[in-house]
């Protein structure tokens, strides 16, 4: 066999060390595709939870200009985010606690009564921050069955016993020095401005007056919004509108997998850097393809 050229194999020899380092990072690293959808570790999450709709009444819809044109346009759309099943507190369980704790209407439940794992004892437990923001709440801590626009229905908190009832503020508790919000938190809007009583467009302009600012800051602050629905109208098989947004979230970016309320709980548990997850969020997935 005749001798090859000297820059043949100096090309040869360049091959090789290309497969070889790319092996090296296979191995090393997982996958450069695994590296790439790896969680970001935001400082802040907030989760919104609105009420009662349709994907297709609110994505695309011209009522909804502020979660359309700002967080789905400059976020992440969900296309096949599903609640777990009707009426709207057994969903309100299942993405705190990853079950609906046996809830099968909308009636209060004794408070502290429940003592399975849950968000909130999580971050607890691990030393982290946890607070909700409940909007026409009459005061921190108040366990009323309702007041006003005000429904603890919505509030999953309250079930149990391992999350003080103290970490439940009213919304004019909400910080304006974002930098002092917990690790997480869940922000309720009232029966009007989560779209429950009150129109999609009631419920948009609420989000960009009451949250906007945060969602602005969000994006250059290692922060994260997301925004999701309880339930569906009990015409589209359940299927909702949710919404992700802030740094680390690809502008424009969508996903088409399947998510439910316990996919929401595991990427909110693992965001946080939580090593324990509650009832179906241990087997559920992350979400995963939308992230920078």
């Amino acid at each position: 066999m005749p001798a090859l050229p000297s820059r043949t194999l100096t090309a040869l020899a360049a091959t090789v060390g290309l497969v070889a380092g790319s092996t090296a990072l296979w191995i090393a690293g997982g996958s450069t595709a695994q590296a790439a959808t790896a969680l970001p570790t935001p400082d802040h999450v907030i989760v919104v939870m609105m009420e009662n709709h349709t994907y297709s009444q609110v994505i695309g819809s011209s009522s909804a200009p502020y979660i359309n044109n700002t967080l789905k346009a400059g976020g992440a759309n969900l296309t096949a985010s599903y609640g777990i099943t009707h009426p709207s507190e057994p969903n309100y369980y299942a993405i705190f606690s990853g079950s609906t704790q046996g809830r099968t209407d909308d009636s209060c439940i004794g408070v502290g009564s429940l003592t399975k794992a849950n968000l909130g004892s999580e971050l607890i437990a691990a030393g982290k921050t946890w607070a909700s923001y409940n909007e026409s709440l009459p005061s921190q801590g108040s366990t009323t069955c309702s007041s006003g626009k005000y429904a603890q229905k919505h509030n999953p908190w309250f079930g149990f016993g391992n999350v003080p009832t103290n970490t439940a503020y009213t919304f004019a508790q909400f910080p304006t020095d974002y930098t002092t919000l917990p690790k997480v938190a869940f922000v309720t809007p009232n029966l009007c401005s989560d779209m429950h009583d009150c129109s999609v467009g009631t419920g948009d302009t609420w989000l960009k007056n009451n949250l906007g600012a945060y969602a602005t800051w969000a994006q250059t602050h290692n922060s994260l919004l997301i925004v999701t629905f309880d339930e569906d109208n009990n015409s589209s098989g359940n299927r909702i509108p949710t919404v992700v947004y802030g740094q680390h979230v690809a502008a424009g970016s969508s996903s088409s997998a399947t998510y439910t309320h316990y996919n929401v709980l595991r990427t909110v548990e693992d965001l946080a850097g939580l090593t324990s997850h509650a009832g179906s969020a241990a087997t559920a997935s992350d979400i995963t393809g939308i992230w920078n």
